[in-house]
Parts: structure tokens; sequence; C-alpha cells
């Protein structure tokens, strides 16, 4: 029965409609609608689930493999004197390395917080610097 059908045998109190047999059919409709719907719902959450894991999985296997000529760096300080007239950024310049930090700027700013420099141009002739670099050799 159509909506429209229902519509016009509500309004003229038709026992066909409000039979029990009726009824029952309609709220079995209704529940077959609901589960119909709750397994659609199920499945799409499912096969996301399962899509998900996958990639996750994949990605992870991917992301562990290293190369046959994979060498590993060890990172070191060493300590290095301040001679007159040299800058933070002489003796940044002289130890950086590019594949560690994305600019100059930012190895200086490590070899400040290490030594506790709130001035980088405040360096005096004798004073001693702890310096990061990195080495392949294992100390």
């Amino acid at each position: 029965m159509s909506e429209a059908m229902r519509a016009a045998a509500s309004l003229y109190n038709d026992p066909r409609y409000f039979s029990e047999s009726e009824v029952r059919i309609r709220k079995n409709k209704m529940k077959r609608q609901r589960i119909f719907r709750r397994q659609v719902c199920l499945l799409a959450l499912a096969s996301a689930l399962v899509l998900f894991l996958m990639i996750f999985i994949f990605s992870s296997f991917m992301s562990d493999a290293q190369s046959d000529d994979f060498t590993p760096e060890f990172k070191y300080y060493k300590t290095v004197t301040v001679h007159a007239n040299d800058t933070l950024w002489d003796i940044a310049k002289s130890n950086y390395s590019s594949e560690h930090y994305k600019n100059v700027n930012a190895y200086i700013s490590e070899i400040c917080s290490i030594n506790s420099i709130a001035d980088s141009s405040c360096l005096q002739a004798g004073e001693a610097l702890i310096i990061p670099y990195y080495s392949t050799e294992f100390k």
C-alpha cells in the first residue's frame, strides 16, 4: 500500500488499513528496512576498517625498510676554543651539517641552548664552547 493510499484509508477509517494483519505487515516491513540499513552500515564500517588496516600495515612495512648502503651516523659533542675575532656564525659554518639541520640558524640555536648562551654576539676569546657534530665512526 502506498503512502497516498494509507493517508486516504486513514482519513476514511478503512478497516483494511487498521486490521491486525495490515499493521503486522507494516511493522515487519519497517523492521526489515531497519535491519537492512544496519547491515549496510556495518558492512561499510567493516570495509573501511579492513581498508585502513591494510594501508596501515603496508605503510609500516615500507617505512621500516633501509637501503643496503645505509651507514648510521652518531651524534657527538666536542669542545671548541673561541679565538680573537671569532663569531658563533663562523664556528657554526665550519662544523655545520646540512643533512642534520634545516639551516645554519637551527645549528646556532642548538649551540646556544647547549652552552646557555642568551646573546650569540657576545663571545669572548679563550671561552670554550661545546658543539655537536655527526660521525659514522662509533666511539
